[in-house]
């Protein structure tokens, strides 16, 4: 496929969709309309819905990979890294997978309508929360066609509506997943504006998907730090997101010794291209003489590149030299900055300056230094004696996550089921007046 005809067939999607901005107005009232629908829906309906999408999606599998195979010969064309062209990549058994994880969103329970925290006031009436979907979910991602049907599924379930704007680099992909949506939606007699699949590339629908709070409650962005900044930026509609996950692993002088080696090579080689991979060991000077050495040794069998400071490179000396850039880098990649440090409150110090507020652990033997830093670190996730990749919705039992927030408002932390709502006042009475 020729540069040239990829840029015709760019234009002539695009001409299809017409003006961008009166398109993205009728994707924004045709989603409000049906969030309306969708705050009503039973819990049964949008069970059904997703069964159907599951089976849909496995009838259309040849459709879907052909979709796919048109891409990945675009991107590599267009010059997508091998990195990119993983994460693009459709097989059996990814679709396998997407299968079955509708099919568990199907049997997650359903957060809408619990009322939570009902309570008697003197007056008589009972006060209490109940849990409502957020409304209009606008989610802006990149390269991953799976998380098309990962968003509609979460969106779905929580009952809300869904605009979502893929990558251009996946958009034959999107477009058959999003076909086999719609057909779920329809089968189970769910509006199909519940979920709809933006059908333009030109980026100026981003821009017109995050500046309309009259359709859009919250918009979700996931993908490089260059696009959540912009979206955090401009953006006129709430945001959730996580800019990047520079996660810690502090090593306390009473930490037992294998249990630390095993937490801190795991928190670093058990994935390296995920927000929640350790990308800065703190160690406890009293312990870094023994430990060092053998969580090095244990590092290079995994071919994990070393940077230390002035005291660790004592120790390590093949370590090279750590930069102060280095100590406020997502790495996402077999590289591992390392620090000695003189107690928790210099760890914690060290956290504050140059972490993320994503995800960072202590390991220790020491309840009370354990109490300290829990309290004490802010991040979405603070671990006792357990690896950073535990962050994670699947691994919190949220069952399924749209991605980690490190905000403070709305949700934080693996957000779920429960953080694609929000609560609303509800009030029992019999007969009360205000006197």
């Amino acid at each position: 496929m020729s540069a040239h005809l990829t840029h015709t067939q760019d234009s002539a999607e695009n001409q299809a969709v017409g003006d961008v901005e009166a398109y993205m107005t009728r994707l924004g009232q045709a989603a409000r309309q049906a969030a309306s629908r969708m705050r009503r829906a039973a819990t049964a309906d949008k069970n059904a819905a997703l069964l159907a999408m599951a089976a849909r999606l496995d009838e259309a599998r040849q459709e879907v990979l052909a979709a796919n195979a048109r891409d990945l010969e675009r991107g590599r064309e267009g010059g997508l890294d091998a990195a990119l062209l993983d994460r693009l990549a459709l097989d059996e058994g990814r679709l396998d997978a997407m299968i079955e994880g509708l099919k568990q969103v199907a049997t997650l329970p359903d957060p809408v309508g619990e009322i939570d925290g009902l309570r008697a006031r003197p007056s008589g009436i009972q006060v209490g929360q109940m849990r409502v979907p957020l409304g209009v979910i606008g989610i802006i991602y990149e390269s991953r066609p799976n998380v098309t049907l990962e968003a509609a599924s979460l969106c779905l379930k929580s009952g809300n509506a869904a605009i979502l704007r893929g990558g251009s680099e996946a958009r034959a992909s999107n477009a058959a997943i999003a076909a086999c949506i719609d057909a779920g939606l329809r089968d189970a007699g769910l509006p199909e504006a519940a979920v709809q699949v933006v059908a333009t590339t030109d980026r100026a629908a981003v821009g017109r998907l995050i500046a309309m709070p009259e359709f859009v409650d919250v918009i979700i962005p996931r993908g490089g730090k260059s696009l959540i900044e912009r979206i955090s930026r401009e953006a006129r509609v709430p945001v959730i997101k996580h800019l990047d996950g520079v996660c810690h692993v502090y090593i306390d002088a009473s930490a037992d010794p294998d249990k630390a080696l095993m937490i801190a090579v795991n928190a670093k080689t058990q994935r390296y291209g995920t927000c929640n991979t350790m990308e800065t060991l703190l160690i406890d000077a009293p312990v870094a003489e023994t430990l060092l050495p053998r969580l090095a040794e244990a590092y290079a069998a995994h071919g994990v590149e070393l940077r230390g400071c002035e005291r660790t490179r004592v120790i390590l000396p093949q370590a090279a030299v750590a930069s102060e850039e280095d100590w406020a880098t997502e790495y996402l990649a077999p590289v591992l900055a390392i620090r000695v440090v003189d107690g928790i409150e210099a760890a914690i110090e060290h956290i504050e300056r140059y972490g993320s507020h994503h995800t960072d652990a202590i390991v220790t033997e020491h309840y009370g230094l354990a109490r300290r830093f829990m309290a004490e670190v802010d991040s979405s996730s603070v671990m006792v004696n357990a690896s950073t990749r535990f962050a994670d919705g699947f691994e919190y039992g949220l069952g399924a996550e749209i991605g980690i927030s490190t905000d403070k408002l709305h949700a934080r932390g693996p957000v779920g089921l429960e953080g694609l709502t929000t609560r609303k006042y509800v009030v029992y009475g019999d007969g009360q007046v205000r006197r």
